[in-house]
């Protein structure tokens, strides 16, 4: 389908082009002395209301013809042959139109005087052809332009949720390993403690396999895998772990990418907690400001400890995901202070009902 036709008031601004160019027609006739000035609006513009259409057919041509594909040959034989055919019909329509007027006394001898204005109305003709065909190719780069910008958008967007999909399947693993390690040493210890921690472990797990291919779930959800993954912890750590919760109501049903913060977690437990004896804690705080979610995890550490060596899987996702989400409008802080190590989350205030749109 023609693009004018497909779009809303496409056909009306087109028609309404042609308004300018009829009356420069009725000017030149009026001018040369051709004819008079009823006879004139009689003629012109039912020919351009005419014309108008026939040259919306320069669309198929145009478009069979790309100008980078097409020889100039082949194009200037095919536009100058169809502007030729297309001229002859304006001619004949105007001389159609002047013998049906010409039985009504007021338009005596306008066949006559038209006939003597062929020639410069056959030029006419071809001329606004061929500015049709301009514009045509023209509507054609903005079309193609348009389409390239789409399958851009959409190659992004593909890439986006490849990077997404990749990030959140390196959590899972990475968890199962060190707890499948933790039941290990748990057994020759304490085999009730292990069978607990299997339990605990199959529940978290059939919880994240139930979030499947989601791309954001409610932050209450999401901090019910993190108690889950701590309830597991602290069967390992026993009184040496201590959790503390300090969330805003409103947040609850604020939207983060699912499994966001148990890496997070996970990493204040095995490279803060686990090292050391006693008093080790772990604190969460969210809040909702200014339009923003803003998530603080806080854990206690021993600055004196020899540091583990890690493939880095928890910081570096997270901050991967957040960018491959957010872009620059989520950030994530992470620094020591002290006996504690803090790690702050911002990220846009996302609904259900508001969904987050990147920035253009």
């Amino acid at each position: 389908m023609h693009p004018l036709l497909a779009r809303p008031g496409g056909l009306g601004l087109y028609l309404l082009a042609w308004v300018p160019l009829a009356g420069l027609l009725v000017f030149l006739l009026l001018v040369s002395g051709a004819l008079r000035l009823h006879e004139a609006w009689a003629v012109v513009p039912p020919m351009c209301l005419l014309y108008a259409f026939v040259c919306l057919a320069a669309w198929y041509p145009c478009r069979r013809l790309p100008v980078r594909r097409a020889g100039l040959t082949r194009l200037m034989d095919t536009h100058l042959a169809a502007a030729a055919v297309a001229g002859g019909l304006w001619v004949l329509a105007g001389l159609g139109l002047a013998h049906g007027l010409a039985a009504f006394p007021a338009f005596d001898g306008l066949e006559r005087r038209l006939n003597a204005q062929l020639p410069l109305l056959f030029a006419i003709g071809v001329l606004l052809y061929l500015l049709s065909v301009a514009f045509h190719y023209v509507l054609l780069a903005v079309e193609a332009s348009r389409e390239a910008e789409a399958r851009e958008a959409q190659a992004r967007e593909m890439a986006r949720e490849a990077e997404l999909r990749a990030l959140k399947a390196q959590v899972n693993p990475h968890f199962l390993f060190n707890s499948l390690n933790s039941i290990s040493a748990l057994t020759t210890i304490d085999a009730a403690r292990a069978r607990q921690m299997c339990v605990l472990l199959a529940d978290f797990l059939r919880l994240t396999v139930g979030l499947g291919d989601k791309t954001a779930i409610p932050l209450a959800e999401e901090l019910a895998l993190v108690r889950c993954f701590l309830a597991v912890e602290k069967v390992r750590f026993g009184a040496r772990l201590q959790v503390e919760e300090q969330v805003d109501e409103q947040c609850g049903g604020l939207l983060v990418p699912p499994l966001l913060l148990q890496p997070l977690v996970e990493n204040a437990v095995n490279h803060g907690v686990a090292h050391l004896t006693e008093n080790g804690w772990v604190r969460l705080e969210a809040r909702r400001s200014d339009g923003r979610l803003l998530i603080v995890l806080e854990n206690a550490f021993d600055p004196e400890a020899p540091r583990r060596r890690t493939n880095g899987v928890g910081l570096v996702n997270v901050r991967k995901r957040l960018e491959a989400r957010y872009g620059d409008d989520a950030s994530l802080q992470a620094a020591a202070a002290g006996d504690r190590f803090r790690v702050r989350l911002s990220l846009p205030a996302e609904t259900e009902t508001k969904p987050y749109e990147p920035r253009k």
